[in-house]
């Protein structure tokens, strides 16, 4: 009696944990935008360069939303909020989706800025990237004021420098997300970088990117993508030869 007792237990443990469970090929998407009352979701992807829409949510009183989606491999969406009568232009949140569950904590006041995205690996990398990504920005802009002033009181000489150290600048983001792709080739961020942040840099680095790629990640979108894309760019260059 006991061991049956104990059976039922067990099975009732399992059938409840099961539930939860989100089912193989879907992404389940929580989420919470405080300060939202009112308004409306889109969540969109890029099929054949086309954005398209996979879903709308309506949010009327509660700030919280839920959806699943199905998806089979990671990539990326984009989560766009409607807000109304608005001039606001922070209205559009990109994520790294995977299979499974995945959760979007931000608010209405900093709604890409203050966004905390949880459940994705890819994810994890992308923030990891995109906190390096902003520094080498930040330089940019600061050659850029640079440029500005030298205009205004233009000299050769230091317009030479400052083109100098904008070369370096590249030379340095172009080698960081060639290695940070080539250390991660586990996952879809490796392709994804290398055809969104440097897809001219020179063939020898996408092939380094390529080879370091899982099967499993050679097979996926981006992967699929950026072997089609090294092999048109060697195309191209035998071309040009004959």
């Amino acid at each position: 009696m006991k061991k049956i007792l104990l059976f039922g237990i067990v099975l009732f443990t399992v059938l409840a944990c099961n539930k939860n469970e989100t089912p193989e090929g879907n992404l389940h998407l929580t989420g919470n935008i405080k300060g939202l009352s009112q308004g409306k979701l889109y969540i969109k992807k890029i099929e054949d360069t086309t954005l398209i829409t996979l879903d709308s949510i309506v949010i009327k009183g509660d700030s919280h939303f839920e959806t699943t989606i199905p998806l089979e491999k990671p990539e990326i969406m984009y989560l766009f909020l409607d807000r109304g009568q608005t001039t606001s232009i922070d209205n559009d949140l990109t994520f790294f989706a995977e299979p499974g569950n995945m959760h979007i904590e931000t608010s209405l006041k900093e709604f890409y800025a203050g966004a905390k995205i949880t459940g994705s690996k890819n994810q994890e990398l992308l923030d990891e990237f995109n906190s390096i990504k902003s520094k080498f920005n930040d330089e940019n802009l600061a050659i850029i004021e640079k440029r500005i002033q030298n205009s205004a009181n233009f000299n050769q000489e230091r317009a030479d420098s400052i083109e100098l150290a904008y070369e370096r600048l590249l030379k340095r983001k172009y080698r960081y997300t060639a290695n940070f792709a080539a250390t991660h080739g586990d996952y879809e961020i490796a392709p994804y970088l290398a055809l969104t942040e440097i897809s001219n840099i020179n063939v020898i680095y996408l092939d380094t990117i390529a080879k370091h790629m899982s099967r499993q990640v050679e097979a996926s979108k981006y992967g699929r993508v950026l072997r089609k894309h090294i092999y048109d760019i060697k195309k191209e260059a035998l071309a040009k030869k004959e």
